[in-house]
């Protein structure tokens, strides 16, 4: 999947906007969407974040069709989908969808599995082969679905997506049942592929990992709500509440003192993204925090990687802290260091609301 071919962008339509507004949806006494806002620019692939049981799946079922939402509007490229007193059907959406699992025909070959839905045109095997050939199974039009690997299988999903020439593609966890290495292989060709052909694309994802690499940009969803949309760079550095500094990446909550620009914590003054006053928690990733031998706080274990370290760190107050250094430690249990924060400015939250006390974005 190094590039597609001259004729493959004639399989997926230009890249159109997906536009939900208001999106709200219940299954019995249980409220799963609340009001759901959210646009995904032409051409860009959002990655859908947050735990299992938060709404994502649901969300994308509701573009997609398969779920009538309650409240709210879901439009694509300019046509609504979803309207008070409107509600078009999934087959009539141009909406390709790609689940967890393949569901692949086992008595079908590829090319059958492919063009399962397609209309029978003139240029029906060309779309075939073209679909195929944007996924790196070219020649693969006769072989059964048992005999391909799992990520085979999840690429042929794709394709078969890919072959109705979608306005736009949804993705609902699609590389969750593959081992390790083979998820992260061909998520990164996913990633290619969509950006090669100009893809419209809404990834859902509780791998924050894999949503960094994945999405343009990534919604962070808890209990129904989506809480912040941003790059993978504004959210891993201005995370916008507590739960979501912690729920991306590895974070400290360090108590200090804010005094405008600035926030008085054992790591010294660490600068603030946004002025504020009292008693705050800054946020602050643990390759942010140098280690350096001398008092302030002692090593109580050490995590090993190789490629790098993470101090377990104990402070004075006996409160813990987490720092991650390149390569071998230089330090060992039981050591005393002194630390500091050495980085661009960090967000802070009030220490007794534990909500951001400024908007980093101004």
């Amino acid at each position: 999947m190094d590039g597609a071919p001259p004729t493959s962008r004639a399989t997926l339509r230009p890249g159109e906007a997906v536009v939900v507004s208001g999106l709200g949806k219940s299954f019995g006494p249980a409220t799963v969407l609340r009001g759901i806002d959210l646009t995904v620019a032409p051409g860009t692939t959002l990655a859908l974040l947050g735990p299992s049981g938060c709404g994502k799946t649901t969300l994308l079922r509701c573009i997609a069709g398969l779920e009538r939402p309650d409240t709210g509007t879901v439009a694509v490229g300019g046509r609504e989908l979803v309207a008070p007193g409107r509600f078009v059907a999934p087959e009539k959406r141009r909406v390709g969808m790609v689940f967890q699992d393949p569901a692949l025909f086992p008595h079908m070959s590829v090319a059958r599995n492919v063009a399962y839905g397609l209309p029978r045109a003139p240029d029906r095997d060309e779309r075939i082969r073209a679909a195929l050939s944007l996924v790196d199974l070219d020649g693969f039009e006769d072989r059964s679905p048992g005999t391909l690997s799992g990520g085979q299988q999840q690429r042929v999903a794709l394709a078969r997506a890919l072959a109705t020439r979608p306005s736009v593609i949804l993705l609902d966890e699609p590389f969750s049942s593959l081992d390790a290495p083979l998820r992260v292989a061909l998520r990164l060709q996913v990633r290619r592929l969509l950006a090669d052909i100009g893809a419209t694309a809404v990834f859902v994802t509780h791998d924050q990992e894999e949503a960094f690499l994945v999405g343009d940009e990534v919604a962070v969803m808890f209990d129904g709500e989506i809480v912040q949309v941003g790059s993978p760079t504004e959210l891993y550095e201005l995370p916008a509440t507590r739960r979501v500094a912690e729920f991306i990446g590895d974070a400290n909550l360090v108590r200090g003192v804010a005094e405008g620009e600035r926030a008085l914590t054992p790591l010294g003054a660490v600068p603030l993204s946004a002025g504020c006053e009292g008693a705050v928690e800054v946020m602050v990733r643990p390759e942010r925090v140098v280690a350096r031998a001398g008092e302030g706080a002692s090593v109580e274990s050490i995590e090993y990687y190789g490629h790098d370290a993470v101090y377990l760190l104990r402070l004075g107050d006996g409160s813990p802290l987490r720092a991650r250094v390149m390569g071998a430690p230089a330090f060992g249990p039981g050591d005393r260091v002194a630390l500091e924060f050495v980085g661009p400015p960090t967000v802070a939250y009030a220490a007794a609301a534990r909500e951001l006390v400024a908007d980093p974005a101004g």
